[in-house]
């Protein structure tokens, strides 16, 4: 009886590496194939991480100014004279517009170090942009330089300290998509009481 279990352990130990041999064969073939092979997923990191959540609400921000008509661009609640509120001297959707992409560039350029263009204007943005088409181009000229300034930082100058106030330069980082994501809900306002549902709010077509 002993012997017999020998005989069936040494068994066990010449199949096992045939069967692994196999799987390990058809494996490789599965991933040598066009169809099924994948690439290594590139670990994240600080700078990747805070740019996808840049991309995120570039997008919604993006989408909401480009769904306004630009016969609205100049349109504030306080128009609308609405009982019981209080909208005197708020920002128009164009000014809504031009302080996101202002202050995109007067925060992300203290994660550079770099000084923040004429246009950011204490971020108002400047005064002479009155159209639709410039004010867009000038929020997607300012995300683009978020995404350039995230891309600098690493897991040791990330917390490094900039400015007077002695931030961080991930705070910086990702303080800047808060205060988008703040604007945007003020958008999503301005574009509900023209009649326009948000792009990101619509339903998905199929």
């Amino acid at each position: 009886m002993k012997a017999f279990q020998i005989v069936l352990f040494l068994a066990g130990i010449t199949f096992t590496p045939a069967v692994f041999g196999q799987q390990t064969k058809s494996t490789a073939v599965a991933i040598a194939s066009p169809t099924t092979q994948l690439s290594p997923e590139t670990p994240p990191t600080v700078a990747s991480a805070i740019d996808r959540e840049i991309t995120i609400v570039e997008k919604e921000v993006v989408e909401a100014a480009e769904a306004m008509p630009d016969d609205k661009y100049n349109f504030s609640p306080e128009t609308l004279h609405l009982a019981g509120s209080d909208y005197k001297g708020v920002r128009t959707f164009a000014e809504q517009v031009k302080h996101i992409a202002a202050s995109n560039y007067l925060i992300w350029s203290g994660v550079t170090g770099e000084k923040a263009p004429d246009t950011a204007n204490e971020g108002k943005g400047p005064e002479a942009m009155k159209s639709k088409a410039e004010i867009v181009q000038f929020l997607k000229e300012s995300f683009a330089f978020g995404h350039t300034a995230v891309a600098t930082l690493t897991p040791t100058n990330c917390v490094e300290t900039v400015g007077k106030n002695k931030r961080t330069k991930l705070f910086l980082a990702t303080f800047a998509p808060a205060h988008a994501f703040d604007h945007y809900g003020q958008m999503v306002e301005y574009l509900r009481m023209n009649g326009i549902v948000p792009p990101a709010s619509r339903p998905k077509s199929d």
